[in-house]
């Protein structure tokens, strides 16, 4: 059986991490397989935008397999499981298309890392989210460290960092972590739903605006500004930044071709 379930929903590519009996945790093959199939899905033209979510009802992804951390010395590990998956994590956060996750768990270690690389994160009310790796006499090596500090206060991203602790959906909202919890049986249906508002738009414009978004965040303001307009320039060269205002004007839908 596959590691990942991929399924085309129309528009929607859903990617699903299928290893229930170990809490979907990520090893090394999970993570080739979760790397090609979202290699896929971006190469595919009919895609416009990516949900994640994990088998089950306990857990989206609840880490890194621990045996697996536990066999591996400093530069067998550097090179066979962090880069494998500071290299997925980073094929997320640089993917052209919207991505969302489906939270339906534990969101722990490799699982909160993940998150924090996807565009929108909709959780389950019942999920837990942290990064206990110092509880192993670890810490976060996915690149938790550094996006998270980029996300929330840094006083509260050390709190999380240093104890370990766990923080339940409505905790993980009203940091910011998350865009909203909502019961588990809706979980997928809702992100689905806002998947594919999204998908209605410009492929195009939405590729540019996430470059726009991700490069400026890299940039002094003054610097993100100037980024910003010389990209709003390439947007209006675009079919699809006139399809949008000629379907304003004429009071029907926008037909969006991605060009």
């Amino acid at each position: 059986m596959s590691n990942i379930l991929s399924d085309k929903r129309g528009p929607i590519g859903l990617l699903t991490i299928n290893r229930p009996k170990t809490l979907n945790a990520l090893d090394v093959a999970t993570m080739h397989e979760l790397d090609a199939a979202l290699a896929a899905f971006e190469s595919d033209d009919t895609v416009r935008a990516i949900v994640v979510t994990g088998a089950g009802e306990r857990a989206f992804i609840a880490g890194g397999d621990i045996a697996d951390l536990d066999s591996r010395q400093g530069l067998a590990h550097y090179q066979q499981f962090a880069e494998v998956i500071h290299r997925l994590i980073g094929r997320f956060e640089r993917c052209d298309k919207p991505t969302l996750g489906a939270i339906n768990g534990w969101a722990l270690g490799g699982g909160t890392e993940l998150l924090l690389a996807l565009d929108i994160r909709i959780v389950a009310e019942e999920a837990k989210l942290g990064l206990p790796e110092i509880t192993l006499g670890l810490f976060p090596g996915a690149g938790g460290t550094q996006r998270l500090i980029r996300q929330v206060p840094l006083c509260r991203a050390k709190e999380l960092m240093f104890t370990g602790d766990q923080i339940s959906a409505a905790e993980a909202v009203a940091l910011g972590l998350v865009n909203r919890a909502v019961p588990r049986d809706r979980l997928l249906d809702e992100t689905l739903a806002l998947a594919q508002r999204i998908a209605e738009k410009s492929p195009l414009v939405l590729k540019l605006l996430k470059r726009t978004l991700r490069d400026g965040l890299e940039m002094p303001l003054p610097q993100a500004l100037a980024h910003e307009q010389a990209m709003i320039g390439l947007v209006l060269d675009s079919r699809d930044a006139h399809e949008g205002c000629r379907a304003f004007l004429e009071k029907r839908k926008a037909e969006f071709q991605g060009r």
